[in-house]
């Protein structure tokens, strides 16, 4: 699925991310943690993932506790970052409960009750997923200014002792705010697509248990890592070498790449497979693991804090995730906001030095 944003649509804004803020839990899970009681140990898990540590969150923070962070974060950058927003989107595959949905009961925490809030799970694609959503809905007239939040606490649902997955998750937020930016800047393109026949390789029960065809699914976060692995690489290089074509750009073009934080070696082949450098490729992964949903915007606000992304730089999104899913986005980058400057930062996201 094709879905475009355009930056010079006669007679709309452009639109592209006008706040942004970040939170990750305080307790640091390191991979010598893991060796206390899995056959395991740190330098395997670091040799075959690129992560050397990630974050818990506590016994009573819930993925709703780490999105309210990441805005309050924001808001702490600039407290007018929420003025007319009129919609919440919140991506992930942990949340508080089915109903109420996490974007509800985020938007009650930071004055946004009224505004329209509904949760998107498409796992690890969630919030560039989010992204395009808000922007639809800004083009359409439907909403004003969207609150999009990619939070997860996978560490409630994985299995602690399955060494396949426990090594691998992280709890994280990262939320942003979208709206009209100048002309010239902000989304570019976007593309989307799934396949359901590989949801057997990344997945988590929650009513049925067993997916279309028979597959037995259990109570915790299941993965065939070497069929995710595979899918992987190819799908972000496909997705971006389309999203590069279908924006009118090249490779040559792109300053930085904003993927999905899985796994390093993933990352490594996938933008081998469209010619750009793991120099220009923001990688946070070592410090936070994979926190699905939350990895792009982790990433991103951290490459804004220490002056890598600046204004006008042009940015490739990419990520994968359950469905099994994919996305890849375009953008322009506006630096023009208060909580879109760049500042020192210490190795907690979206805390200052």
């Amino acid at each position: 699925m094709d879905m475009s944003a355009p930056t010079d649509r006669p007679g709309r804004p452009s639109i592209g991310i006008t706040a942004l803020g970040s939170y990750v839990p305080a307790r640091v899970v390191t991979n010598a943690d893991f060796e206390a009681y899995m056959e395991t140990n740190a330098e395997w898990i670091e040799s075959r993932t690129g992560i050397r540590e990630r974050r818990f969150s506590a016994p009573d923070e819930y993925t709703s506790d780490v999105g309210v962070g990441a805005v309050r974060d924001m808001l702490d950058r600039d407290p007018d970052a929420l003025k007319g927003v009129d919609a919440v989107i919140c991506a992930t595959v942990s949340p508080d409960a089915l109903m109420p949905s996490t974007a509800a009961l985020i938007a009650m925490q930071v004055g946004l009750t009224g505004a329209a809030a509904f949760d998107l799970s498409t796992a690890c694609s969630g919030f560039v997923y989010a992204l395009s959503v808000a922007s639809g809905l800004i083009q359409s007239g439907a909403a004003q200014r969207v609150l999009v939040v990619g939070a997860e606490a996978l560490s409630k649902i994985v299995d602690q002792q399955d060494r396949g997955t426990a090594i691998l998750f992280g709890d994280g937020a990262g939320a942003a705010v979208v709206g009209p930016v100048p002309a010239g800047l902000g989304f570019q393109e976007f593309i989307m697509g799934a396949d359901g026949a590989g949801g057997s390789s990344l997945y988590l029960r929650n009513v049925a248990p067993h997916l279309p065809g028979g597959f037995e699914m259990g109570d915790s976060v299941g993965m065939n890592g070497r069929e995710v692995f595979k899918f992987a690489v190819r799908v972000l290089g496909d997705s971006g070498q389309k999203v590069l074509q279908k924006s009118g750009l090249t490779s040559a073009d792109v300053d930085w790449v904003i993927p999905h934080q899985a796994n390093v070696r993933i990352i490594e082949a996938a933008v081998e497979r469209f010619g750009i450098p793991m120099s220009k490729t923001v990688i946070n992964l070592d410090r936070y693991g994979n926190t699905s949903s939350a990895t792009v915007p982790l990433a991103l606000r951290e490459a804004v804090d220490d002056g890598r992304v600046q204004d006008g730089q042009q940015l490739l999104l990419i990520a994968f995730g359950g469905g099994l899913s994919w996305v890849a986005g375009t953008m322009k980058w506006w630096a023009g906001a208060p909580s879109l400057k760049a500042k020192a930062v210490s190795t907690l996201a979206g805390v200052e030095a």
